[in-house]
């Protein structure tokens, strides 16, 4: 199944363009719920949203593509500390809209309670391969939350994402949706997977859950274990300690291809 052969309902939403929706649901500091669906069923929730419900659109589009590339050093730091839970984690990457054309270098770590915290720097689309003029910009981001010897570590791009993205705008909780379709992910070796078949819907919410949270429970489903990074990088290379991710591998990952047995 493609995403063309699907109907989306999001045609039929009002629109909130991308000033309005930054200073009402900005939320840089926030709680992630994601959810990995079939692309089908995804779309039939989400027809099920409140009237309120507004999309985001800009130049009349709707579904955005993006490319992230993810830093990590020669041994995989950023991966091994999600991997093993560690409390001072951290993810760097930079993210280009390839509709506008427009690029950050982000740099994503865990606040307090255990919240996301992301800073981010405009950068030049040329430049998102490489971390050499946003370095000052990681360093001091990382130092801030404490990473030990952030200054000393090396990174290298490890894994390149592509895929389209809705966005929703939820007033009743000022909160957004997420909606990913046309996966692709690729790492340094030129393996790559995809997964054009499911969607990841993320709630990115204050303290309190959103409509789409309970529309989403009330079907049967919970919040999975999925890190664009973390997850897409142990399915290309089964070798990596994955028990954190292995139930959404072996769920979700395993039809495109990759090996059940070897995540350890």
């Amino acid at each position: 199944m493609t995403t063309t052969a699907v109907r989306s309902p999001l045609s039929e939403l009002p629109p909130i363009g991308l000033d309005e929706l930054t200073a009402r649901a900005e939320l840089q500091t926030r709680v992630d719920r994601k959810y990995v669906l079939p692309l089908g069923e995804a779309y039939d929730l989400l027809g099920e949203v409140s009237p309120d419900t507004r999309i985001l659109e800009i130049d009349s589009i709707r579904s955005f593509a993006y490319e992230s590339t993810y830093f990590d050093t020669p041994d995989l730091t950023s991966y091994l500390l999600a991997a093993h839970r560690r409390r001072r984690r951290f993810k760097v990457r930079t993210r280009i809209y390839l509709d506008s054309f427009l690029c950050w270098l982000e740099v994503k770590t865990r606040g307090a309670r255990g919240n996301t915290v992301k800073s981010r720097l405009p950068y030049e689309p040329g430049n998102r391969a490489t971390l050499t003029p946003g370095r000052w910009f990681v360093d001091t981001a990382l130092a801030t939350k404490l990473i030990p010897d952030s200054d000393a570590l090396v990174f290298v791009p490890t894994l390149m994402t592509r895929y389209r993205r809705s966005t929703l705008f939820l007033p009743e909780t000022t909160s957004r949706v997420t909606i990913d379709t046309d996966l692709t992910w690729e790492d340094a070796d030129l393996r790559t997977l995809r997964l054009p078949h499911l969607a990841i819907v993320e709630t990115k919410t204050g303290s309190t859950a959103s409509h789409v949270d309970r529309l989403l429970w009330a079907r049967g489903y919970r919040p999975t274990r999925i890190s664009k990074y973390a997850t897409g990088l142990a399915a290309l290379r089964p070798n990596l300690p994955a028990m954190r991710w292995r139930r959404t591998l072996r769920r979700h990952f395993a039809p495109a291809g990759c090996p059940t047995t070897s995540w350890l």
